[in-house]
């Protein structure tokens, strides 16, 4: 049997009953070590019996149950500065060596089959709250126990900062903790090589880690601030009700539920993206009546309450065929916009609340036409460009709720698409906004530049990538820099005397 239970000494610390598959890479047993202890594996010297093993082959090694493997490695140590190069021209450049040149981030090498993390990872990144809370994270390795939500944690963190350095970069150590913790993500084939997995699957599995261990970031009034990041900047609230339509007397239920992401159901009627969101928000379902005793149809309504600065949308794509026993692929065309306004989606409360802030955005694009009016004007007169003026970003979050979205207007900036027919197989890509007018394509180790037209194209419709999750950040006011400061009130008077008004 090649896989065994050993122990791992490490100074002063002992992790008994840690497995080693002497049929798997070495690699994969250093990532294990270093889920446990913090040293990254380019750090560790792994020996038994005064032997030492390679990055590359077992060689020999007395690997047995119960032996001592003697790990030596700090993992405090600064990262060594990279080495001067000669100038390279563009023309010369491989794919890796000009997305550096470009100021591009890394790409991720597949692993087998290990699309699905690599576009799931490349889409996170794009949130810069996320990435400065993972840069803060300092893991708590006293216990020596294996926590996959501190270790998952860790990796993402460390991965992250290899790949702002624009290098392709292979995620060995997360795709490890990965599959420790979850081990659906290391089956393998009849053929023994790896399976493909859920990018939307592995997305909510990494977000709900990361849920653990980020705390919520802490400003002055914030009111009830959530345990965690994640809550505070992908929670959202919503508000349900039942009711019975088989008993109209029979009084409707109301509670409140949390959601990390929407589901877009997709139909022979949704052509749109908020048409499949609007129909998720109202079902039908069946349960026990009290009134009638016995099962009956109730119909489901949810209102948002509570919107978060970062919206994931998922598309649901992929049903199972009992026949074929695989989850088949719906290829269908549903558009979804750059600029997402989900208003119609929110309680009449959360309407008011985010009125204030969508009269500003109103207010400034009226200003924007006036001024470009005047700047022709003003070419006439003298022919001159004009200067810019300077602008500053406004909070978009709600006065007493940090993370929040205080509009209902959401910007897109990632698509993790899907090619091929079923979850099982196919090919995932992640397409991810790169400043405010540009986009990349990240395909494993391959970044490259691409137009918003690109993105807009991957609505669906044949056998072409398909987007598949969704995330949208919060839409920025930006002013003047002379402008008065707006922070949207919860309770603020002028919330009320607009709620008549139509929303732009």
């Amino acid at each position: 049997m090649p896989v065994h239970k050993v122990k791992v000494k490490w100074g002063k610390e002992m992790y008994p009953d840690v497995e080693v598959d002497t049929s798997e890479d070495p690699m994969l047993f250093k990532a294990q070590v270093f889920a446990l202890t913090g040293v990254q594996p380019h750090r560790q010297k792994v020996m038994v019996k005064g032997m030492t093993l390679k990055d590359s082959e077992w060689g020999n090694l007395p690997i047995k149950d119960g032996v001592t493997v003697l790990m030596m490695g700090t993992k405090d140590e600064d990262v060594p500065p990279e080495p001067a190069e000669k100038t390279v021209f563009v023309e010369d450049m491989n794919d890796s060596e000009l997305a550096s040149a470009l100021d591009l981030p890394g790409g991720l090498s597949n692993l087998g089959n290990t699309c699905y993390l690599n576009a799931t990872i490349q889409c996170l990144k794009t949130v810069p709250e996320l990435r400065e809370s993972l840069e803060k994270f300092q893991a708590d390795l006293g216990g020596g126990a294996f926590v996959p939500s501190q270790s998952i944690t860790m990796a993402i963190r460390d991965l992250f900062n290899v790949m702002d350095r624009g290098i392709t970069f292979s995620p060995v150590i997360l795709l490890q903790v990965l599959r420790l913790a979850f081990p659906r993500f290391a089956e393998k084939g009849s053929g023994g090589d790896y399976m493909q997995q859920d990018a939307n699957e592995c997305w909510t599995e990494l977000v709900r880690m990361l849920q653990q261990k980020l705390p919520a970031k802490h400003i002055d009034n914030a009111g009830n601030t959530p345990k965690s990041l994640i809550e505070q900047y992908f929670g959202g609230k919503m508000d349900v009700e039942l009711k019975c339509t088989e008993a109209p007397d029979e009084e409707p239920t109301r509670f409140q539920e949390d959601f990390l992401q929407l589901s877009c159901f997709i139909s022979q009627d949704v052509r749109y993206m908020l048409s499949g969101l609007r129909s998720k928000l109202q079902e039908q379902l069946t349960k026990n009546s009290p009134t009638l005793e016995r099962d009956a149809v109730y119909t489901k309504t949810s209102k948002i309450s509570r919107l978060p600065a970062y919206l994931t949308i998922q598309f649901v794509r992929f049903f199972y065929k009992e026949k074929e026993a695989v989850n088949a692929k719906i290829l269908k065309d549903v558009k979804f916009p750059m600029i997402f306004d989900a208003i119609e989606l929110c309680t009449s409360e959360l309407q008011e609340k985010l009125a204030p802030m969508r009269e500003r955005f109103k207010q400034l694009e009226d200003q924007k036409v006036q001024d470009q009016l005047n700047l022709k004007d003003k070419k006439a007169k003298d022919g001159g460009d004009g200067a810019k003026p300077k602008t500053r970003r406004e909070p978009y979050w709600l006065e007493n709720d940090l993370g929040s979205n205080n509009s209902g207007y959401y910007t897109l900036q990632a698509v993790l698409t899907h090619r091929g027919r079923s979850s099982s197989s196919g090919h995932y890509v992640a397409w991810v906004r790169h400043t405010n007018d540009s986009w990349l394509k990240c395909d494993d180790e391959t970044v490259t530049p691409i137009t918003a037209e690109d993105v807009l194209k991957l609505s669906g419709g044949g056998d072409w990538h398909c987007a598949y999750v969704l995330l949208y950040g919060p839409r920025v006011l930006e002013l003047p820099e002379n402008a008065p400061s707006i922070l949207v009130s919860t309770t603020t008077k002028e919330a009320e005397t607009m709620e008549s008004e139509p929303s732009s």
